[in-house]
């Protein structure tokens, strides 16, 4: 713990750590400590601000998130809905924390050492390890103070939210009916009545169209929608097997010895100097001591880390920086790796860090030979070249299409192409060509919401094919038109007055069901049942006739519960037999604990809302 302890209050503690820990962690921790402008504010609460670095941040992870569920399509995404839940989420996290604050919820510095040391990704063989945790503090970068105070936030807002998550009471009697619900079986019967029948002779006013219409106008609500032409070209269309000649292979062999021999990574080592125990000016003295010691050959490179370097980690590997990559410590220290030659002793460069004394060297490349490479030289070259003449190809097409403003340029070039067309296109039409996230950023763009309906350049699409698109109309998302809907509410009218009637013709049947044996009504109605079988919610039932089905009072014995159920073009008549509620009792000891605690959970997260939404509106948000 000592070690731990003396590490985070070194020099080390000057670079980032990530947050970890908590899943609560929801954006990069130098943002609450970083210092702001107002004009960088996204929102103040309470007088604490948020910058909008945060909200960026938070947005897109969100967004990445997202992407992941729609396989990459942006143009599926509601961007500002996603910004507005990034920043509502920092404001319950801001309220939340001074909460936490206000309650004296918090880690002490001893605790959150003793966290952070026994995390596994800093323990090699069971114990702390300073190398490990030296190695991943350099990747990252945050001083030992902001390293404290944004874990001790974190974990104060956890222990907050548990506190609340975890103590939400859930009554017996309240997991007695939630299993009864869930578990409950009713035996059904189902009957279809088509409705085609009863839809001849029906008639409706344009009277009756307005009045519906009125009443439900935002039923007829529609999404932006494009009718759109399109051509589509693949390389197999217009580009042969190009000849590949010795000069090719040869010039791309000394391509590939020249990216072998730029990728080598150079050996680093570093003396480094700190000014945590000295001053700026005694550091770069001790450092510029040490550098001419070292020039004049009284003191090797090795023997210098060992006795000054305060780097522990590489001290006695003669300075050895096992894991050096460019970027990790900075732009100073990259630039003068790169400065040096094989071989080559730096002069003390500064880096937040302190003073390092540097020392490269590169070992030489292990190059396959010309024969050894020539096979996949050959393909890379081939399919380079395939490349360049399908690019040829779609540029000579596309100055085409372009000045004539027209896609049959294409196909009277191309034989094997033709133009396709498309009507009522959406951001989520799944449409092999249309779907593609770079067509739907071009047809839905606002050149074209503006009027634009020109043939568009070429298109590169996810499979490697090209597409130009022509949007010929543009229907914008609002409300239809009482002209545009018509036709739907026609329909829509038409299917009720025949639902009506045939409910109707049928109420009789309906309603002896309640008094008399079902046998002997299904025998005299003349409606075909069918036994469809036992079920219990959510088992695959479709939804009007589960909710129909479970609506349902308990039968009587011989009778049967029913009611209908609406279905496009046509009505379902829902008969129950059997109810039976005993089926709860069935479940095990460790069924119904598991049920008491997912109930738990969701009642503590209700409350955790509550909570954290009565607080925002008790705080000053602006």
């Amino acid at each position: 713990m000592e070690s731990f302890r003396t590490i985070i209050k070194g020099w080390l503690g000057k670079v980032l750590l990530v947050l970890f820990l908590t899943p609560l962690a929801l954006v990069g921790i130098e943002g609450y400590f970083s210092g702001h402008n107002k004009a960088d504010v996204a929102k103040s609460v309470n007088g604490q601000d948020i910058p909008k670095k945060d909200v960026e941040n938070l947005t897109k992870t969100y967004k990445d998130q997202y992407l992941s569920m729609v396989n990459g399509d942006e143009t599926l995404l509601n961007q500002s809905f996603i910004q507005e839940t990034a920043l509502d989420t920092l404001v319950a996290r801001t309220v939340l924390l001074q909460q936490a604050e206000k309650l004296g919820i918090s880690l002490s510095d001893g605790q959150i050492e003793k966290m952070l040391a026994q995390q596994p990704s800093f323990q090699e063989n069971g114990k702390f390890s300073q190398t490990l945790y030296e190695n991943y503090l350099r990747s990252v970068g945050m001083t030992s103070q902001a390293l404290i105070a944004s874990l001790r936030q974190d974990h104060a807002l956890k222990m907050l939210t548990s506190s609340i998550n975890n103590t939400a009471l859930v009554s017996k009697a309240d997991i007695n009916q939630i299993a009864t619900l869930q578990t409950e079986q009713r035996t059904l019967h189902l009957a279809s009545i088509k409705l085609d029948e009863y839809k001849n002779g029906i008639t409706v006013s344009n009277q009756e169209i307005a009045d519906y219409y009125n009443k439900h106008k935002n039923s007829f609500k529609q999404v932006a929608s494009v009718d759109v032409d399109y051509v589509m070209l693949s390389p197999v269309q217009v580009v042969t097997n190009a000849a590949i000649t010795d000069a090719d292979l040869q010039q791309a062999y000394k391509a590939f010895v020249e990216k072998q021999q730029q990728e080598v990574k150079p050996e680093v080592k570093h003396i480094l100097i700190t000014t945590d125990a000295r001053s700026d000016a005694d550091a770069q003295k001790l450092a510029n001591d040490i550098y001419a010691k070292i020039s004049a050959g009284t003191l090797s490179f090795a023997d210098a880390a060992k006795q000054y370097s305060d780097d522990t980690s590489s001290k006695n590997e003669g300075g050895l920086l096992s894991a050096y990559a460019p970027g990790v410590f900075s732009s100073e220290f990259d630039q003068a790796v790169n400065a040096l030659n094989n071989g080559q002793i730096s002069k003390p460069v500064k880096t937040q860090y302190g003073y390092h004394i540097i020392e490269s060297s590169k070992t030489a490349a292990n190059i396959p030979s010309f024969e050894a490479e020539k096979a996949r030289l050959t393909a890379e070259v081939q399919k380079s070249k395939a490349a360049n003449a399908y690019s040829d190809a779609v540029n000579s097409l596309n100055e085409m299409v372009v000045s004539s403003d027209d896609l049959t340029a294409i196909t009277q070039e191309v034989k094997s192409t033709r133009v396709e067309s498309v009507n009522g296109v959406t951001l989520a039409t799944n449409h092999p060509v249309l779907s593609d996230s770079n067509v739907k950023t071009r047809i839905f763009n606002d050149d074209v919401k503006n009027g634009d309906r020109n043939a568009s350049s070429n298109i590169q699409l996810s499979n490697g094919d090209t597409v130009w698109v022509k949007v010929r109309n543009y229907h914008a998302a609002g409300v239809k038109s009482l002209a545009e809907a018509t036709p739907d509410v026609k329909a829509k009218l038409i299917e009720e007055k025949a639902f009506q009637a045939a409910k109707a013709k049928i109420a009789k049947t309906l309603e002896a069901f309640k008094t008399q044996p079902a046998a002997q009504v299904v025998a005299s109605s003349g409606i075909k049942f069918e036994d469809a079988g036992t079920f219990t919610r959510s088992q695959g039932l479709k939804r009007e006739i589960e909710r129909a089905a479970f609506s349902l009072s308990t039968p009587q014995q011989g009778l049967w519960s029913v009611t209908t159920a609406k279905l496009p073009n046509e009505l379902v008549v829902v008969g129950v037999s059997n109810v039976n509620s005993t089926t709860a009792n069935a479940l095990t000891p460790e069924q119904l604990n598991e049920l008491s605690k997912l109930y738990q959970q969701f009642r503590g997260q209700q409350e955790l809302d509550d909570y954290t939404q009565y607080l925002k509106s008790k705080a000053k948000i602006k």
